[in-house]
């Protein structure tokens, strides 16, 4: 870390987490983090409305424990990096509007950034410089995508995406159906490890001949799901017990193989052999096992964030955001809107 690179301060808003990051080049010195997960528990998925309002009463408390972690004031920040899509349009509105509030009252550049290019920067901030070109795979309660990144302060291109449920979509709901806990994701992977992954063949969306010339890159994870609720309902209408643990193996392996077997894949075809996986369901237990395994017989590196940093967080925010400060990107205009719906060839705005 060098006292001359840019000290940027990152807000993140877009779904159920309140983030705030503050990173010097690829070092982090801060990641304070509040969570509304809890309150949506009850609904078994978030509810936008609740999401908000939850942004609104923690931003300036997080902000303020961010800066204390980090041993700086807002004077001391040469830049603010905020979501401005996608995700969830009144939670992005208020982490934008409280950056550009922050940008006006300190004189400072602001840099709108993409929720799902941020997920790819942040890595950078445990494995140093991104080799260029990589492979990201994203996945996350909304995203499952597969992106090719040749300078990611430029933009990067996108080879395939969920057609349907996300990845994360699917362990929710799968979660629901088994009577865990929301979100699904870690429930899933602790009762997956005392069951039979081959215990349950459930199908593997997009993978027959005819889909992978139409879809080779593509994910679709509803008709997995379906799968699921209907091998458990016929258990429940025979009377037999359901054997929770080897649904949530069977289920979970079946995802993590789509999403390996076609990360690989796109590295392949692409001649490229770093492969960043994010999101929050980076943090699964058997895809990063699945991933190492069938990147070693290629040759591959995969590159996968610590927990804390595949789920929603300022960190990753404040990491693309410095990326772009270091490349001499142009910072945002003060007008920028929110975009529930900003793509994936946009890295800022």
């Amino acid at each position: 870390m060098s006292a001359s690179e840019p000290l940027v301060l990152g807000i993140e808003s877009s779904c159920d987490e309140t983030g705030v990051g503050i990173v010097r080049g690829h070092t982090l010195l801060a990641d304070a983090l509040a969570s509304s997960v809890d309150e949506h528990a009850r609904f078994g998925g978030v509810v936008p409305e609740v999401a908000s309002r939850a942004h609104l009463q923690a931003l300036v408390p997080t902000l303020h424990r961010a800066l204390d972690e980090a041993g700086v004031t807002l004077a001391d920040i040469d830049a603010i990096a905020v979501t401005a899509g996608p995700g969830l349009a009144g939670a992005l509105l208020v982490g934008v509007a409280g950056a550009k509030g922050l940008a006006l009252a300190t004189e400072k550049p602001i840099y709108g950034v993409n929720h799902l290019a941020a997920h790819v920067a942040v890595d950078t901030l445990e494995h140093g410089p991104l080799p260029e070109p990589a492979i990201a795979l994203l996945v996350s309660g909304g995203h499952s995508s597969l992106l090719r990144v040749d300078d990611l302060a430029r933009g990067v291109t996108p080879l395939g995406a969920t057609i349907d449920d996300a990845a994360g979509e699917a362990f929710d709901k799968v979660a629901r159906l088994l009577g865990m806990p929301f979100p699904g994701g870690p429930p899933i992977d602790k009762a997956a490890r005392d069951g039979d992954p081959l215990s349950i063949a459930f199908p593997r969306g997009l993978t027959g001949p005819k889909d992978l010339v139409e879809h080779r890159f593509d994910f679709s994870f509803s008709g997995l799901k379906t799968a699921v609720a209907r091998w458990v309902e016929a258990r429940q209408r025979s009377g037999e017990p359901v054997p929770v643990n080897d649904v949530a193996a069977s289920f979970q392996d079946a995802v993590c193989d789509v999403l390996t077997r076609k990360a690989i894949d796109a590295c392949r075809s692409q001649g490229i052999e770093t492969l960043v996986i994010g999101g929050g369901v980076a943090a699964n237990s058997r895809l990063k096992a699945m991933a190492a395994e069938r990147a070693a017989s290629y040759g591959i590196t995969v590159r996968v964030p610590r927990p804390k940093l595949c789920t929603d967080n300022g960190a990753m925010v404040a990491a693309l955001g410095s990326h772009l400060v270091a490349a001499g990107t142009a910072p945002s205009k003060l007008d920028f809107a929110a975009d529930s719906a900003m793509p994936l060839t946009l890295v800022g705005v």
